[in-house]
């Protein structure tokens, strides 16, 4: 995919990077990105991947801002209280970068939508916050052989981890095995708004990093990070064999 030496400017100090280059810039542009959930984490992930030139961003999610959001859902404002998410949130991203094709899907992902919903993309970045929805969304990835870019968090802390899908590396449900028993939410919990700043930023850094193919992946992996101690730690996640999605019983 050549570049227009407006797109040049725009991505130069990507383009110094020999990490990126302008091949990797091409592929950033190429790429098709599935967001589930325009929440804490979808909307800085928006942005960052609105803003490093991905070619197209599909945005799936039902709700519609309420004024808890905008503690921490840094692409809404004021103006945009009772809009769906998909639309304002498209709005905030398009009007950061023309180049990106946005197409919002003011739907919740359900059994019987989530494989037309989802098909078709390179990566898929789960920033949902239930984790019936986070297991249907391994359920899918792994039918349609698409990695998946998670993200979580509460309180102080959050993580971040990419599931490959590939049947060699560990999938989501090797992680949670099961829907846990007493589910909290950020509203029963609480969140520090700047945490999701952070996560949504290290999970837009490694999509970044997978679609162009450089530096160390977390696939297979999990990164946690530590708010009130400014600390973060990486350790590895084994693929169950037994798991019964993607272990040899499934």
């Amino acid at each position: 995919m050549t570049l227009t030496e407006k797109q040049i400017e725009r991505y130069g100090r990507h383009i110094v990077l020999k990490e990126i280059g302008g091949a990797g810039q091409a592929k950033l542009r190429a790429c098709k990105i599935a967001i589930i959930g325009m929440g804490g984490l979808g909307g800085p992930v928006g942005l960052y991947l609105a803003a490093a030139g991905i070619g197209h961003l599909t945005l799936i999610d039902d709700d519609r801002v309420d004024l808890s959001n905008l503690q921490r859902q840094v692409q809404f404002d004021a103006d945009d209280l009772g809009a769906l998410k998909v639309n304002a949130a498209g709005r905030r991203f398009q009007a950061l970068n023309e180049d990106v094709h946005i197409h919002g899907v003011a739907k919740r992902l359900l059994d019987e939508n989530a494989e037309a919903y989802l098909s078709g993309h390179d990566l898929i970045i789960d920033g949902t916050d239930n984790f019936k929805t986070r297991l249907l969304i391994n359920k899918t990835a792994l039918t349609l052989a698409t990695p998946v870019l998670s993200g979580a968090l509460g309180q102080f802390n959050g993580q971040v981890a990419l599931f490959p899908n590939d049947h060699i590396g560990p999938c989501y449900q090797c992680f949670v095995p099961e829907l846990p028993p007493n589910e909290q939410s950020c509203a029963e919990f609480g969140v520090v708004g700047a945490l999701a700043g952070i996560i949504g930023s290290v999970m837009a850094l490694e999509a970044i990093k997978y679609i162009v193919g450089t530096g160390e992946s977390l696939s297979g992996a999990l990164y946690i990070y530590d708010g009130l101690g400014l600390v973060g730690r990486k350790v590895s996640l084994p693929r169950d064999p037994d798991c019964p999605t993607c272990g040899t019983k499934a």
